[in-house]
């Protein structure tokens, strides 16, 4: 099971998106990412391997452009399957934005993290069809459209009072 997921700029080490699926406190989680960005983006050559023992979990990440997708899974599960499932993430979100980049995901964070639940739920792989997910995405998207323009054009009455002569 996936503990959690982290989008980290290789520039910095800014965290971009947290999701996390099991309970950590604020504390344990500003630790972890501390901790996770230090063994990851720092001093790592990009020759070594993508998976890294840390406490009794694993760590599985992978580099794409300037960003590390990095996900804790636990000690039992398929290093593979972990990395598997964040190239379907990144692919899924490169299908939807179009050449995805740091900047979609920056100004984009919600619909970001709308794509990360139809992908995955409580830490378990949910929909394995990127096409599946950017047309449940898209419906959703057409349907928040219609909710707006239904909303901007009714027209609230002022509430002004008329002044008595």
């Amino acid at each position: 099971m996936i503990q959690f997921m982290l989008l980290i700029s290789r520039q910095g080490g800014k965290v971009r998106l947290a999701k996390w699926y099991s309970p950590y406190s604020p504390k344990d989680k500003a630790k972890a990412i501390r901790e996770i960005n230090t063994m990851v983006v720092g001093g790592r050559s990009t020759k070594s391997c993508n998976f890294l023992e840390w406490k009794d979990k694993k760590i599985v990440w992978k580099r794409y452009a300037a960003l590390y997708f990095v996900v804790c899974v636990d000690k039992t599960d398929n290093e593979l399957i972990s990395l598997e499932i964040v190239h379907h993430f990144v692919e899924t979100l490169d299908r939807y934005f179009g050449h995805v980049c740091e900047l979609d995901l920056i100004f984009n964070f919600h619909k970001v993290y709308y794509l990360l639940d139809e992908v995955i739920a409580a830490g378990e792989l949910q929909e394995s069809s990127k096409r599946s997910i950017v047309k449940t995405f898209n419906h959703q998207e057409a349907i928040i459209e219609v909710c707006f323009t239904f909303h901007s054009a009714i027209s609230v009455p002022s509430k002004t009072k008329k002044k008595k002569k």
